[in-house]
């Protein structure tokens, strides 16, 4: 068996591995230390792309166009730069057995990676509607997306079916982004999910209401309320139609899923402490297990602003938290001290014309403001979370560039509010001044 050695070790080959590697380069990483390995062919890529302008039917983005860093305005890490930088990348390479006590990782073609300090970045897997044994699920063209090959997939598929029927099975961000990419290039879309209103994980009814009613005079069917139960296929294993659990039955040539993701922490189960579904750290993202780290989807971490440990899937905590590890990293090397990780929550989204960004907290008492009137040309609105006579959340949708930094920093400051009725009727303007 081959066997490799390296100071650091990153599996998982996503954005969190390419904000580390940057941080790694920026505190000075020798040639040959550090090695990142990775079940996708390519090197990392900012993955919120896929589901947005990946799919646009006009100048779509394309590797390399997207590689990390570039999401939030920095270098595009081109696979050359992890050469000049002496980071080894070990693609289509997927990790079978991790023993964090004998510090070796082992792949499925027998590789044996030994390392002195591991940083854990798998990330997340899609939850498959097979995994429940939906009759059908197997069929041709129904599609996941988590990765550039997925998108591939799907985007062969709207050329064959052109013009033809979508079914999105699900009201979440990939629900509500794909529902509308594919509305974008034409195809008669219906959205099903069980929930009283899209994405309930964040929106209140109120901002839902907005985003279905805009959906649907884009032509976007929406079925609330009941879920998929099976599927039907032609004699050669395409997709036909979409059963649903009220007896509907939704003739479909393309089935797009969207209903959750979950951390992938299955190599490391019974050797390192686990909390709400993640991977348990402190605020340096230290795991229960000397020199080993966990960042983004998988870590379980303590949220300061909050007091309370909590897992967070985003692209923006992805970044930040594999950042922060790093910096410990090197900190605890020179005996150094660096801040808690001190993070507030931040969500976005974009489809057809629109964005919305959304900082803190959606507990307590909410009040809607602003203009959501989804036949207006330019809409501006938005929400504010108040518990405890402080507001810990803010949401806008078609917010400037200042404006969303106002909303964050109320998020931030959580400044205190007495009168709900007149915070409605300041709206923005509550946030701009603080």
């Amino acid at each position: 068996m081959a066997e490799k050695s390296f100071k650091y070790v990153i599996v998982g080959g996503g954005v969190a591995a390419g904000y580390a590697a940057r941080e790694f380069a920026k505190q000075g990483v020798r040639q040959g230390e550090l090695a990142i390995i990775s079940k996708e062919a390519v090197a990392p890529y900012e993955r919120p792309a896929l589901s947005k302008a990946y799919l646009s039917p006009e100048s779509p983005a394309r590797l390399p166009g997207f590689h990390v860093c570039v999401g939030s305005g920095g270098e595009k890490l081109l696979p050359d730069w992890y050469k000049e930088k002496g980071i080894e990348l070990f693609l289509s390479t997927e990790i079978i057995k991790a023993d964090l006590t004998g510090k070796t990782l082992v792949s499925a073609d027998g590789k044996s990676f030994k390392y002195q300090i591991l940083i854990i970045a798998t990330g997340s897997t899609v939850i498959r509607l097979s995994d429940f044994g939906v009759q059908g699920a197997d069929a041709k063209n129904i599609f996941y997306l988590r990765e550039v090959d997925d998108a591939d997939k799907l985007i062969e598929a709207i050329k064959a079916k052109k013009n033809g029927k979508a079914v999105i099975v699900g009201g979440g961000y990939i629900g509500l982004e794909l529902g509308a990419a594919l509305r974008i290039n034409d195809l008669d879309v219906t959205m099903v999910y069980p929930e009283p209103w899209c994405m309930p994980r964040l929106f209140t009814s109120g901002i839902a209401a907005f985003y279905e009613s805009f959906y649907a005079n884009k032509g976007i069917k929406i079925i609330k309320g009941t879920v998929a139960v099976g599927f039907n296929a032609n004699p050669n294993g395409e997709v036909t139609a979409v059963k649903l659990k009220d007896g509907t039955v939704l003739e479909a040539d393309i089935v797009v899923v969207g209903v959750g993701g979950r951390p992938l922490t299955t190599l490391f189960k019974g050797q390192v402490e686990e909390e709400k579904g993640g991977i348990k750290t402190d605020g340096f993202f230290k795991t229960s297990v000397p020199n080993v780290y966990a960042v983004g989807d998988v870590a379980t971490f303590p949220l300061k602003l909050y007091n309370e440990n909590r897992r967070v899937e985003h692209v923006d905590h992805a970044r930040k938290s594999a950042e922060q590890a790093v910096k410990a990293i090197k900190a605890s090397e020179e005996g150094k001290s660096i801040d808690v990780y001190d993070y507030l929550p931040f969500f976005y989204s974009r489809a057809f014309n629109l964005s919305w960004q959304f900082y803190g907290d959606n507990v307590g008492d909410s009040v809607l403001f602003g203009d959501d009137n989804p036949a207006s040309p330019k809409p501006k609105f938005g929400s504010y979370w108040i518990k405890d006579g402080k507001v810990v959340g803010a949401f806008l949708e078609g917010g400037t560039p200042d404006e969303n930094k106002a909303i964050a920093n109320v998020a931030k400051v959580q400044p205190p509010v007495a009168n709900l009725d007149q915070l409605a009727s300041e709206g923005l303007a509550f946030a701009s001044k603080i």
